[in-house]
């Protein structure tokens, strides 16, 4: 079996670091190396345990890691039929039982645990499902992505209260680690090289994707194909009052998260903080956190006005500036127009929303077409700030209001 030195970087990561983090580009072996990590030690291992491999659905998992992972068996010669349960998604090897399943199997969430935990394409799946994987892994997670933008991986999981090792490859590092010799076909390296990006004297792109190049070339953070909001930046901290401050309250429970979001329209532009993004809190404890967070009773809470109970008893709580937003056809893609007029400055503590923001996207076809409609994700903490939005700049109230529209 031939090593690449993607493969030998991830063997040394994982002798002591609970989480490994694989970010690279196309071909560059992350897959196919942590497969070949867990075919060794299971294979060495004279202790039992089970490994969980999850993707996003069952189609990634079949065309990606299954089938890196079944190759592996059979160019080395131990795939034994009987040890495949296909029912079960489980294959046996040595003392290790290998789970195969997907993030959108609830029950598989929520289920047994595990010992190691590797998930495919992670960038794929929401941070609250693997978070229900992670809470479960007694030993040690491996995570695989392209870098298509940031996402919680980055901005949840790689802090230093966390034991992880990143790795960021290439297809260059998909090479023999004894021999230095390409282990990849010439034509597939000649099609990633010919997607670099070149550029004229003044800096104008001749041929190329630059794009493709950042992300799949040379595994770096790109921008996320379909992302609806592009006019945003982190900040150190938000204007304490301006032109209009206003509070966007979102309801979740059990899954979703309940998110209050402040807002402060000041110098033509939207500066938001997110306050809260939590699960599990009824409407008493919404009100005492409002309190805690310093919120007057009179100031201006636009909610969800799908939950007018809710929005009634906070109000009977003491704060009787609380309201639905109006809905209506087409009231979220008219919500998210108003928001991207303005350049919106989220404050760079806002965890939560700079995901949503990095990964909140327009549906996409099966034929790879966008539609103008947004994702049912990413939204938790988006649909807070949009409420205020909507209901403070919305239905042309910006002209009456002289507010300054963003070029």
């Amino acid at each position: 079996m031939l090593f690449t030195n993607l493969f030998v970087k991830i063997a040394e990561a994982s002798k002591d670091n609970r989480f490994i983090v694989l970010q690279g580009g196309t071909s560059s072996s992350k897959t196919y190396s942590t497969a070949q990590i867990l075919i060794v030690k299971s294979l060495t291992s004279k202790k039992s345990k089970l490994v969980s491999v999850v993707a996003e659905t069952i189609p990634h998992l079949k065309r990606g890691v299954m089938r890196d992972f079944f190759k592996i068996l059979i160019e080395l010669g131990i795939y034994k039929e009987d040890n495949h349960n296909k029912t079960d998604s489980t294959y046996k090897l040595g003392n290790w039982t290998i789970e195969f399943f997907s993030a959108d199997n609830d029950a598989k969430l929520r289920g047994a645990r595990r010992d190691i935990l590797f998930v495919n394409e992670c960038n794929r799946i929401s941070w609250d499902a693997f978070t229900q994987l992670e809470i479960r892994t007694k030993n040690q997670v491996f995570l695989d992505f392209n870098p298509v933008s940031k996402f919680w991986v980055h901005s949840k999981l790689m802090q230093p209260s966390n034991k992880f090792a990143f790795i960021k490859s290439t297809y260059k590092d998909n090479v023999d680690h004894l021999t230095g010799k390409p282990l990849l076909e010439q034509s597939i390296i000649d099609a990633i090289e010919s997607r670099k990006p070149i550029f004229d004297e003044v800096g104008n792109l001749i041929s190329g994707d630059e794009q493709f190049w950042k992300v799949y070339g040379l595994g770096e953070i790109g921008s996320l194909e379909g992302v609806i909001f592009n006019n945003w930046e982190t900040c150190e901290q938000i204007p304490e009052s301006g032109k209009w401050t206003a509070y966007g309250l979102d309801f979740g429970f059990t899954n979703d998260p309940t998110a209050i979001i402040k807002v402060v329209y000041q110098g033509g532009e939207l500066w938001v903080e997110e306050l809260c993004f939590e699960t599990g809190l009824t409407n008493p404890d919404i009100a005492k956190k409002l309190r805690a967070f310093g919120i007057g009773t009179l100031e201006d809470i636009i909610a969800d006005s799908s939950e007018p109970k809710s929005i009634a008893e906070i109000r009977r709580g003491g704060f009787r500036a609380i309201r639905g937003v109006k809905k209506g056809p087409g009231s979220i893609n008219s919500g998210i127009d108003v928001m991207k007029r303005f350049k919106i400055n989220i404050h760079k503590k806002s965890i939560n929303l700079i995901d949503e923001f990095s990964n909140y996207q327009w549906t996409k076809t099966k034929d790879g077409e966008y539609l103008n409609k947004p994702i049912d994700n990413y939204n938790h903490g988006i649909d807070a700030f949009r409420y205020v939005c909507f209901e403070k700049i919305g239905l042309n109230k910006e002209n009456k209001r002289g507010i300054k529209r963003r070029n």
